[in-house]
């Protein structure tokens, strides 16, 4: 009878033994990824929801105020672009509507429209990267400011 006993003991041992060590397993894996947060992708998941939430902010405030140039130049032939929720539709915008974007002078709102002409529209407003000169700086400063929707 004594043996039976020890042995009940001994499987009841190997048991908790075998609990307390998944126990540590996961307590190291989840000290390992509370460690790690910072690193990989987590940091662009956090932008990227900023980046949403400002975009809603953006949108529920007042649109402003449509410009409308008073004389058209050779570069801006094109019909204005319709402002869509006081953005800048940068597939239909001429050269003085591309001008009233923060950062936008002369020279790249040429570009812009050159880009446009050559490459076809930008599907997406981070296409906008694809004109010299335009890097991610400038694109997080305009990116409130422009949308993209089809020239027809």
């Amino acid at each position: 009878m004594p043996r039976n006993r020890g042995r009940g003991i001994f499987l009841k041992d190997i048991k908790i033994g075998h609990i307390a060590l998944l126990l540590f397993v996961a307590c190291v894996a989840f000290c390992g990824g509370w460690f790690s947060r910072g690193s990989s992708g987590a940091s662009v998941e956090v932008e990227t929801q900023l980046a949403y939430q400002t975009q809603a902010i953006a949108e529920t405030a007042e649109p402003a105020p449509t410009v409308v140039p008073a004389t058209q130049t050779p570069e801006s032939t094109q019909e204005a672009a319709p402002v869509s929720g006081g953005k800048v539709n940068i597939n239909t915008a001429d050269l003085d509507t591309l001008m009233t974007l923060s950062g936008i002078g002369e020279a790249r709102a040429k570009a812009i429209i050159a880009d446009r002409n050559e490459n076809g529209p930008f599907r997406i407003p981070e296409d906008i990267t694809r004109v010299g000169g335009i890097g991610e700086g400038l694109l997080a400063n305009i990116i409130d400011e422009i949308t993209v929707e089809d020239a027809s």
